[in-house]
C-alpha cells in the first residue's frame, strides 16, 4: 500500500476531501469546484482535484437531488425563465445573441467554455448542461 493510502482517515480528519454529507458541503465543494475549473491552464494535482470532486459532487446530487434528465437548451431555456432573463442577458456568457439563439434552438452545442460561465452565473453545477438523452 503506498505511503499517502497508508492511514486515509488522517489525510480526512486533515482535510482531504470526502463524501458530501449537507447541502452546506456540497454549496463549498460546488464553489472549490468552480475556482479550479475556472482556471486557463490547470495542474495535473487540479485536474486531479475536479475529477474527485466532481465524482463527490455528482453522487451526493445523484442521491439527494434527482434532476430528470433534460436536453442542455432545455435547461439554458428554464434557468432563463425562473431569472427573468433574456437572450441578450446571457449574450456575454457566450459570446453573442446569435450564439444563444443558435443554441436555444438546437442547432449548436454548448462549449465547456459556455457551460463553465453558465454555471458560475446561474450557480449550478456544470452537470446540469449534460444530457443522458
Amino acid at each position: 500500500m503506498s505511503t499517502t493510502l497508508a492511514n486515509p482517515a488522517r489525510m480526512i480528519r486533515l482535510g482531504a476531501p470526502h463524501l458530501i454529507r449537507s447541502d452546506k458541503e456540497l454549496a463549498a465543494y460546488t464553489k472549490a469546484l468552480f475556482e479550479l475549473t475556472a482556471k486557463s491552464a490547470p495542474t495535473a494535482y487540479e485536474d486531479e482535484a475536479i475529477a474527485l470532486l466532481t465524482l463527490l459532487i455528482n453522487q451526493y446530487e445523484s442521491q439527494h437531488h434527482v434532476v430528470p434528465d433534460a436536453d442542455p437548451a432545455e435547461v439554458l431555456r428554464f434557468l432563463l425563465d425562473q431569472n427573468g432573463l433574456t437572450q441578450r442577458d446571457i449574450a456575454n456568457e457566450l459570446g453573442s445573441e446569435t450564439t444563444v439563439s443558435l443554441i436555444l434552438s438546437g442547432r449548436r452545442q454548448l462549449t465547456r467554455d459556455h457551460i463553465q460561465r453558465l454555471s458560475r452565473r446561474f450557480h449550478v453545477p456544470p452537470s446540469v448542461f449534460f444530457s443522458e438523452i
